[in-house]
Parts: C-alpha cells; sequence; structure tokens
C-alpha cells in the first residue's frame, strides 16, 4: 500500500460474494480498510469477517451518499452484479437494472465525491461465441446474452465517463473463477448453485445424485467443453495490482484474467474423481443453445503490464482447494447450496462467470 495516503478505505460493493469476500481478506492483508457495500440478495453476512460492513442497495442513492461521506474511501472495487447467464435470458430486467443500471448509480456518486479510481468487475461473457482462441483483449466485443450485454454496457459507460470526468478504471474481464482460499477462510457458495466444480464436488459429496453434461459431441478432443478456470486468489491478486497501478497514478486499462489454459469439462470430473477419491456419476444431455466449444482466456496483456504471475494454475490444485473448503462448509455438506436442498432439477453447468 502507498503509506502516503491519508485514506485507506477502499468500498468493495458485493463484498459479501465469492469473489469479494476474498479481496476484502486480501486488502485488509496488505494494510487497506475495507468497507462492504452489500445488499445480501447473494451475499452471506458469515463471509464479511474484513473491515467494516455498511448494508445497502446500489439502487438506493441517498444510502450510497451516506456511506461515501461517511468513510471517503479512495477508491472502489465494483463486485456486485448478477451473474447467471441462463437467468438473463429469462429475465433481463433483473439484469439490466441491477448489474447496469446500479453500476451507473454508483458511478454518478463517485463523480459526485470526487472518488476517480474504480476496479470493475467484468466477464469474458462480453466477447460472446469467440471468433479465435485464445481471445485476447482486442477481440471484439458481441455479447449473447443479458447478463453480456449488462456488462459490455458498463464497459461503455466507464468509457465515457472516464472521457467527460477523468475517471480512471481498470475493467477485469474473468474467465472461469474457481476453487477457494488455500488457508480455508472463504469460498463459493452461491443459491443455487451454477457453477461446474463446486456442483461437481457436490455430487462427490452425495447431495447431488449427478452432473450433466450438456453435449459430449464438441469438436474437442473429449467431445465435451473446453473452458479457462483461474483461481480465485490469483484473480484477487491481478485486483491488488490492478489498485497499486491506479494509485500510482496509471490510466484506465482492460485486462483478461484467465489460466490461459483450457480444461475440457471430463477432464474437471476426471480430476476431481482423483482429488476426493469418490465416484462422480455423469449423465448425458444435449446440447445448450449458445455454448461455444472453447472459451481460452490469452491473459498476456495482464502478466506484462501488471506484472501478474499465476500461482495456482494445476486444475487438481484448483480443485483440491474448493474440496478443502466444501468439506468445512456445513451448508454444503447438507444441502446444494446456502441452506437449502438440492434437487435433481438444479443441475446446471454454468460456462462462464
Amino acid at each position: 500500500m502507498n503509506t502516503t495516503e491519508k485514506n485507506n478505505k477502499i468500498l468493495v460493493t458485493g463484498g459479501a460474494g465469492y469473489i469479494g469476500s476474498h479481496a476484502c481478506k486480501a486488502l485488509a492483508r496488505a494494510g487497506y480498510l475495507p468497507v462492504v457495500y452489500d445488499d445480501f440478495s447473494t451475499g452471506h453476512r458469515s463471509a464479511v469477517r474484513w473491515g467494516q460492513l455498511e448494508e445497502g442497495s446500489l439502487g438506493d442513492r441517498t444510502r450510497l451518499d451516506e456511506v461515501i461521506q461517511a468513510h471517503r474511501p479512495f477508491a472502489v472495487m465494483h463486485f456486485a452484479a448478477f451473474i447467471e447467464a441462463g437467468e438473463s435470458v429469462v429475465d433481463p430486467g433483473k439484469y439490466y437494472m441491477n448489474n447496469t443500471c446500479h453500476a451507473l448509480s454508483l458511478l454518478r456518486a463517485m463523480r459526485d465525491h470526487g472518488l476517480e479510481r474504480l476496479i470493475f468487475s467484468s466477464t469474458a461473457a462480453v466477447y460472446g461465441d469467440p471468433l479465435q482462441v485464445p481471445i485476447t483483449e482486442n477481440h471484439p466485443l458481441a455479447p449473447i446474452n443479458p447478463y453480456g450485454t449488462s456488462k459490455f454496457m458498463v464497459e461503455r459507460i466507464l468509457e465515457d465517463f472516464s472521457r467527460a470526468y477523468g475517471l480512471r478504471h481498470v475493467t477485469l474481464r474473468y474467465f472461469n473463477a474457481a476453487g477457494a482460499d488455500p488457508e480455508g477462510d472463504c469460498g463459493e457458495d452461491h443459491t443455487p448453485e451454477s457453477h461446474l466444480i463446486p456442483l461437481v464436488l457436490q455430487v462427490a459429496l452425495g447431495v447431488r445424485p449427478h452432473i450433466t453434461l450438456f453435449g459430449n459431441d464438441y469438436a474437442t478432443p473429449d467431445g465435451s467443453c473446453i473452458r479457462d478456470y483461474v483461481h480465485v486468489t490469483d484473480l484477487i491478486e491481478a485486483h491488488m495490482l490492478a489498485l497499486g497501478a491506479l494509485t500510482s497514478g496509471k490510466g484506465s486499462a482492460v485486462y483478461n484474467l484467465g489460466n490461459g489454459r483450457g480444461f475440457s469439462v471430463l477432464e474437471v470430473i476426471e480430476v476431481a474423481r482423483r482429488v476426493t477419491g469418490r465416484d462422480i456419476s455423469v449423465k448425458i444431455g444435449p446440447r445448450r443453445p449458445g455454448d461455444p466449444s472453447r472459451l481460452i482466456a490469452d491473459p498476456g496483456k495482464a502478466k506484462r503490464e501488471l506484472g501478474w504471475v499465476l500461482r495456482h494454475d494445476d486444475l487438481a490444485e484448483i480443485i483440491e482447494t474448493a474440496w478443502r473448503w466444501i468439506l468445512n462448509c456445513p451448508s454444503q455438506l447438507s444441502t446444494g447450496g446456502h441452506g437449502r436442498a438440492a434437487t435433481p432439477d438444479d443441475e446446471h453447468v454454468s460456462c462462464v462467470r
């Protein structure tokens, strides 16, 4: 941390969520004071273990102003968003309101209070169906669902705010965030769960009967989709480096955050079998519309410009940290998500965070 900063507070929207809670731990460890701003629509109070909590919605401008005035943070990390691509198709209004309109509310509040540093949690879903892999930041942006479009719209707003108001921002496009804190302090706990690795591990636990593989006839070595999984602590390290870049006066930038290697769905399942030592039943289902066969990041720009180094790029290690978290998370041991029994109808494999 730059010790010349008078205020070491960072406003962390969505800090009670999966990635936000990991960010709060990293910030606290680096000497910052995270201020979690969350409405608990998806996050968990138990995840707020570092810094201060301020409950509220980004759509409540009066409450947001109160929090900013009370704490005077010098930067913002914006994680708060709905993330289910499938749900966004059937309820797009929910996604445009929460992900786009509420982000605009935050940006206007930042402008009005003189806050000029923002790290934005974006997604590989802004690319849509890739024209080539690995995907660089220069790839055309053509999202194919309202979730991706809602994030794309915020990226465009950020560009306009940067030109008009001098907002400096780092936009981080996640591929598949995975794993859990190696020290066991925080991990993935969605309701309902829709990410592949925790779903596979719930089958290993016996709280789900099987995992459904949506299509086994893709043009890949084993016929299943290939995705890029990046460990959540590596993901957060990129946020810390981005914060350092903004604090030192560097300008706005966009970076892919991915492993740079692809792993197929069947490969994830087989590695999970080895890590857990348990059987994982697989049911073959039809392809889902809009699932590309391969999504792999080119993270070279983040490595070159931020000095980002992947420390947990082995798939077995990623799955092992998630497994240890689930074994020590009571809600996961008895349910397929936080406080709710799992049913076969919950099976769903999300391709992109």
